[in-house]
């Protein structure tokens, strides 16, 4: 016995396929039509106020061994590598090309954003973005970040790459925090690492030096420093403490400005005495020889 056939289904499917081929239909026409289309405009859109790669530098970049885009038909225009060219750019994180059936080019990009400026032990002088990425300085354009500089390893070849040493992902994620919060990224100027490897973070107001330590416990180290800045500072004033050390967990330890002296005063005595008695040594020697 033959099923019965159902016939709603049946006619359901049918006006799918045919709906399905309509759109075939059109989305050829509408590609035949863009082809054909003569390209009268490039519309580019760069956002944010970070400006490493100006309007020109990607007018010559869609220009370069493309010629001229105006008044060209858009089948004879390679989208795709007008936006390799583009994403080739070491200051662009994104880019975006596409024609419309109005003859127009757009060229969507989005810059990367730098957070902080390093300078490595070798001279080195490099970006770090907002993705934890190395990217080289700009020749248009000089970005207001935290600086990081002193005993820092990390290389750079001069290329976009990510970051090896532990002590520079340190870093990266100590500017991060600073930067997000307004008050900080406001109250520091400068990362500094001593020879001990540690994070000193250099503040715009006051003469202490603020010793951070690694990168753990970022949130509850800044919370200690507001507890300092808010509780201590009213009381004692600026220039009674030389160094503030947030290294230790839960302790903010201080050292007075008068102690700083002192222990100078002692360590230059130290180094006369030794000059001294190396002299004395070489002389002795030279009055046997």
């Amino acid at each position: 016995m033959l099923k019965k056939i159902k016939w709603k289904l049946v006619g359901a499917i049918f006006l799918w396929l045919l709906s399905l081929s309509g759109l075939v239909v059109l989305m050829s026409f509408i590609e035949t039509k863009k082809v054909e289309t003569v390209c009268r405009e490039v519309k580019v859109i760069l956002p944010g106020n970070q400006y490493f790669i100006e309007r020109a530098e990607v007018d010559e970049i869609l220009v370069s061994k493309n010629g001229l885009l105006v008044g060209r038909r858009l089948g004879n225009i390679d989208l795709q590598s007008l936006e390799d060219r583009l994403q080739a750019n070491p200051f662009v994180e994104y880019a975006n090309v596409f024609a419309d059936m109005n003859g127009v080019i757009h060229a969507d990009i989005r810059q990367r954003v730098p957070i902080l400026r390093m300078l490595n032990i070798a001279g080195q002088d490099y970006y770090i973005d907002q993705n934890g990425l190395k990217i080289p300085l700009s020749e248009h354009f000089t970005a207001r970040v935290l600086a990081a500089n002193g005993m820092i390893l990390e290389g750079f070849s001069g290329k976009i790459d990510t970051l090896r040493t532990a002590l520079a992902k340190d870093l990266f994620k100590v500017a991060v925090h600073i930067t997000k919060d307004s008050l900080w990224n406001e109250q520091f100027v400068q990362l500094y690492i001593n020879e001990k490897k540690e994070i000193e973070l250099v503040p715009r107001v006051g003469k202490q030096k603020i010793i951070f330590g690694d990168g753990n416990d970022i949130e509850d180290k800044f919370k200690r420093l507001l507890v300092f800045y808010k509780k201590a500072i009213p009381y004692v004033g600026w220039d009674t403490y030389s160094s503030v050390s947030l290294k230790f967990k839960g302790q903010i330890v201080c050292e007075k400005s008068d102690s700083t002296i002192l222990r100078k005063q002692f360590e230059q005595q130290q180094l006369k005495d030794s000059l001294r008695k190396e002299k004395i040594a070489k002389d002795s020697i030279q009055n046997t020889l």
